[in-house]
């Protein structure tokens, strides 16, 4: 079993995540923050990872730390669950539709933290939810888990379909990079030897 637990404590956050890739998709999110509750339940469910974060947040202030925090927890539980990486595709990518929405994700599990983001979410709130916060959740994510991962909105005019659609993509394309290949014997997917 490919699995992590997170302990991560700061002046502004106090979370705990756990982390099973080779899950069947249940969820226990309690971070404060109705919306991002939403986001990593249909992430766990999409991505088939079985996903449990509580945090306490300096939520007097606004989601900010929260949300980023939790994304740097993510990615560093991706991170060690993974280990070394032998045997994985490395590779995924989905384009989904959600309603008029319709998103890229790609992902490469490659061992360098990079982000291409252009979501263009038209409204800066979502709910009570600041839009431009869904950006910081991803680059915490990348910048721990050390992938590379694009994230494209090719269609798409509601800002709660774009932000979920994703989430969701993001998922199916972190599924699909994570999963085993059998061919490989436990090899690492890189001329390198390394990732």
């Amino acid at each position: 079993m490919r699995t992590s637990e997170i302990t991560r404590r700061t002046a502004e956050t106090d979370i705990r995540l756990t982390l099973n890739l080779d899950g069947t998709g249940i969820a226990e999110v309690d971070t404060g923050c109705g919306f991002l509750n939403h986001m990593l339940t249909l992430f766990a469910r999409h991505g088939r990872f079985d996903l449990t974060v509580k945090c306490v947040g300096d939520m007097d202030v606004d989601d900010h730390h929260t949300v980023e925090d939790i994304g740097i927890c993510l990615g560093m539980a991706f991170a060690e669950a993974l280990s070394d990486m032998g045997g994985i595709c490395r590779y995924g990518s989905a384009i989904l539709p959600m309603d008029e929405a319709l998103i890229l994700t790609a992902v490469d599990v490659s061992g360098r933290a990079t982000l291409c983001f252009d979501l263009g979410i038209p409204s800066q709130k979502i709910g009570a939810f600041d839009s431009e916060l869904i950006q910081e959740f991803w680059l915490g994510f990348v910048r721990k888990a050390n992938v590379t991962l694009h994230i494209k909105k090719l269609a798409g005019e509601n800002s709660h379909h774009i932000a979920e659609g994703a989430f969701k993509s993001a998922a199916r394309s972190l599924r699909a990079a994570c999963a085993v290949d059998p061919t490989l014997n436990g090899a690492i997917p890189s001329t390198k030897g390394v990732l």
